[in-house]
């Protein structure tokens, strides 16, 4: 067996990311937040994996995410010079019916014997050639028709994680191959979230791997194992994919590429039909591999993190202080204030006299909580929810295929937005039923529509969109379009908007 096959990277990237609420919410979850020096986790996930790809340059990868944040995906990979392909989940339904979706996708692309290499996007690597070097080490297992799964070498009693557990003889083997490992072991056992006291037992025996959520495995293995041990489950998927639509029916090009570039880009994307939904919502883990006899682990020895709470951005993104304190942004911790956190990237935070505390300030939430609680975050952003509190789930600044808008002032029958118009991009042809909007250009040329009359604004110039008139903003030109709208009326929500013709798609 050859470690050159060729393998097929599929980017989990599904997911909201609560835990690192307020900065990941619902509409615009972690994987795509600008985290780690101002690049998003899913944005590293696509660099780490360059190195396996024959040809990075036209090889794609496959991304499972939500369909409402499909740009956001197709943005991430654009912006690390990466081609992919959609998969798009209706609903959440965790790791197994997505990588069976995947694993259905890609044999009917490249075939049964199509090795795939599934990650999630939200894991923290800094060493791509050691990453390369593990997932190689597991290439000739996984052709002979094994799973085969990364473990992590634990350095603390960690209880959030599922453990992998090696007999001796192979534990010892795994741990004295260190950051070159030589190949793959059998699995002797899997441990689901231990006590601290089991935990604490395994680290001191030795022979357990953190599982890191990542998986080398055949896509006809994948199906076979499915159809084993969920073949309802897999049925569903199945009959999801059957239902799918292509990318050139769910999607239009982007207006910055020409349309034949964009409908190639996207011809191969599949928007996943409504029986994914029914399908059971289980990890791969428990659906397929705890009870599979042929699942082997490649160690991992290097830097690795599943950046699941606040306490691990920290570490991450920022070193300590004298006293304990690790700051991003205008974080100012003062009078014997110690072993905080201060997330402050655009006011300034004070903290006097307080210490352990995790402090994450945005322009419409703050969060404040002790470090020991940093798990129950989840929790708290659940009870907003129920609340009918916006912020658990929207961002002030929301996301869109054409660019983004930061929703700055409102009141009784006004609101403000700061609208940000990428170069070549469009909204779409729409009006109003209860609203007017006035429109000023602070930076960039813009095109406008409005009802029969096309004309271009520039810097300082502003125009009036009368309610019930038919109108577009476009930015023809090459730098970003910023401009204030001001909305007055009786009703100033999102949906009231009537769509005439849209690029993206969209109802």
């Amino acid at each position: 067996m050859t470690t050159k096959a060729v393998i097929h990277p599929v980017i989990l990237c599904g997911g909201s990311g609560t835990r690192l609420w307020p900065l990941s919410r619902q509409q615009f979850p972690k994987q795509f937040v600008p985290l780690i020096q101002g690049k998003s986790l899913l944005s590293l996930t696509a660099e780490r994996l360059k190195p396996l790809l024959a040809a990075p340059e036209t090889d794609r990868l496959m991304l499972i995410t939500a369909a409402e944040h499909r740009f956001l995906a197709r943005e991430a990979m654009t912006e690390v010079g990466l081609t992919c392909n959609l998969l798009l989940e209706p609903s959440g339904r965790n790791t197994a019916p997505a990588i069976l979706a995947a694993a259905l996708a890609l044999e009917k692309r490249a075939g049964p014997e199509a090795l795939m290499l599934v990650v999630p996007a939200d894991n923290f690597i800094p060493d791509a050639q050691a990453f390369a070097r593990s997932v190689r080490a597991g290439v000739e297992k996984a052709q002979a028709g094994w799973w085969v799964i990364a473990g992590v070498l634990p350095s603390y009693p960690a209880t959030g994680y599922g453990y992998i557990a090696l007999d001796s003889d192979s534990a010892q083997d795994a741990m004295a191959a260190g950051g070159n490992p030589h190949g793959a072991y059998p699995i002797k056992a899997f441990v689901e979230k231990p006590s601290l006291e089991r935990a604490q037992s395994m680290l001191l025996e030795g022979g357990h791997f953190w599982n890191a959520g990542i998986f080398l495995v055949k896509a006809a293995v994948a199906i076979d194992s499915a159809r084993k041990h969920c073949p309802g489950m897999l049925e569903q998927v199945s009959q999801a994919c059957e239902e799918s639509l292509t990318g050139a029916q769910t999607s239009r090009p982007r207006a910055e590429t020409s349309p034949l570039k964009a409908a190639a880009a996207e011809a191969d994307d599949l928007s996943l039909g409504p029986s994914f939904s029914n399908a059971q919502s289980i990890s791969i883990d428990y659906a397929v591999l705890e009870k599979h006899d042929k699942v082997a682990m490649v160690p991992f020895t290097g830097a690795w993190s599943d950046v699941g709470s606040w306490t691990s951005v920290a570490e991450i993104s920022c070193n300590p202080d004298e006293q304990g304190n690790r700051r991003i942004g205008s974080a100012y911790t003062l009078c014997d204030s110690h072993d905080n956190f201060v997330y402050a990237p655009q006011r300034p935070v004070v903290t006097v006299g307080v210490n352990d505390l995790l402090i994450v300030d945005t322009p419409d939430a703050l969060l404040v909580a002790h470090k020991s609680s940093v798990e129950q975050v989840k929790d708290a952003v659940a009870a907003l929810d129920r609340l009918g509190v916006s912020q658990a789930r929207l961002h002030r600044r929301v996301v869109r295929p054409w660019g983004a808008y930061d929703a700055i002032d409102a009141g009784d029958r006004f609101l403000v937005k700061r609208i940000t118009v990428n170069p070549g991009s469009a909204l779409s042809l729409q009006m109003h039923h209860h609203r007017a909007e006035h429109w000023i250009v602070v930076k960039g040329t813009a095109k406008v529509t409005r009802g029969e009359e096309i004309f271009l604004l520039t810097e300082n110039q502003s125009t009036y969109i009368p309610l019930g008139v038919k109108h577009r903003l476009e930015n023809p030109g090459k730098v970003p379009l910023e401009m204030i709208e001001v909305q007055s009326g009786s009703y100033l929500d999102e949906d009231d908007i009537v769509r005439f013709s849209d690029q993206y798609g969209r109802a």
